[in-house]
């Protein structure tokens, strides 16, 4: 939930999971604490400027995030937040194919590869798009079944 989150820590953007060891205590409780005491305010920021919608406590350990219960709207929250994670996913990959296809060109104009060449990797390579859409897809089905139950 917070682990991935970034947060801008002496001049380097690092994940919370880098600066801090994050542990349960309860059920709805994380609780992150920090390996350098400096970072405290710092992730306290990250998570406060986030869309997660979680009110962090800080403590001389550390800090406490308590998970509030899903209610109808967070959950069409989350469920937005997902629909954009997926649609990065996306982009990303529309952007490696056409990274790919940049390179064959280039070999092709080098003389290194043939037309068929770009035309084979242009169908594979839509291939593995088409799956990838496909995975994105089915994610985006199953959890959102699961943030509506």
């Amino acid at each position: 939930m917070v682990e991935d989150l970034r947060v801008d820590y002496m001049g380097s953007k690092l994940r919370v999971k880098e600066l801090a060891g994050i542990t349960t205590p309860e059920p709805r409780v994380l609780h992150i604490q920090p390996w350098d005491k400096n970072a405290i305010q710092v992730i306290e920021k990250a998570i406060k400027d986030s869309s997660l919608g979680l009110n962090p406590a800080t403590d001389s350990t550390g800090i406490r995030l308590t998970i509030p219960p899903l209610t109808e709207e967070r959950r069409k929250e989350f469920i937005k937040l997902l629909g954009q994670k997926i649609e990065e996913g996306r982009i990303k990959t529309r952007q490696t194919r056409e990274d790919v296809l940049k390179k064959v060109q280039n070999e092709i104009k080098a003389k290194t590869a043939r037309e068929d060449d770009l035309r084979l990797a242009k169908d594979e390579i839509q291939k593995i798009i088409d799956d990838y859409n496909k995975k994105f897809d089915d994610l985006y089905k199953k959890k959102e079944q699961e943030l509506m139950q």
